[in-house]
Parts: structure tokens; sequence; C-alpha cells
């Protein structure tokens, strides 16, 4: 069933971090990596672990993304909002402004 809840906002001065109930983990038997949280499992791709390394507290979204688009051919520019905002709306990824 998809989500009915709206979602957040993330702009370029956006600091993001993971939650601080979320680890990322790489589950070598699967080949995966995944976002735990004490009720929750996300499974991510490479592309979303690369994202979540990123979101230290310190660097803005503007910084990850050209971070991504420096090491990645094709990172769209909406592609790392997309995905942290999908984060920060099920509550797995904090963000800080300014």
């Amino acid at each position: 069933m998809p989500s009915t809840r709206p979602m957040a906002r993330i702009d370029d001065t956006a600091r993001p971090r993971l939650a601080p109930h979320v680890r990322m983990r790489f589950d070598a038997a699967r080949g995966q990596h995944a976002l735990l949280s004490p009720e929750t499992v996300w499974v991510v791709n490479d592309t979303g672990a690369a994202i979540v390394e990123l979101c230290d507290g310190r660097r803005t979204v503007a910084e990850i993304q050209a971070d991504l688009q420096s090491r990645y051919a094709h990172v769209a520019d909406g592609d790392v909002h997309r995905f942290l905002a999908d984060l920060v709306t099920k509550h797995g990824m904090e963000v800080h402004r300014g």
C-alpha cells in the first residue's frame, strides 16, 4: 500500500544525517546495504548507500549532490533530494537547516 504521508521538502542548504535510531549495515550474505531501525529495515542500492555515507550532518545536500556527480555519470539533480525526502518522511533521516 502506498504511503499517504506528504513528502518532506529538502533544500540545497539542508544538512542531513541518519536519525539516531537508524544504522546502515552491509549484509554480505545477500550482497546488499540496509538501513536498520528498531521497527523497520530499508534495503538500499549502492547509490542509496553512497548518499547515506555522505549524510554526516556537516555536508549540505548541494555538497552531497556535487560529490556524487563527480563520482558517477548519471546522478540526476532531483535524485538525491527525492531519496532524502523519502527517508525523512519515514523518520529514517534528520535534516538540519542552515
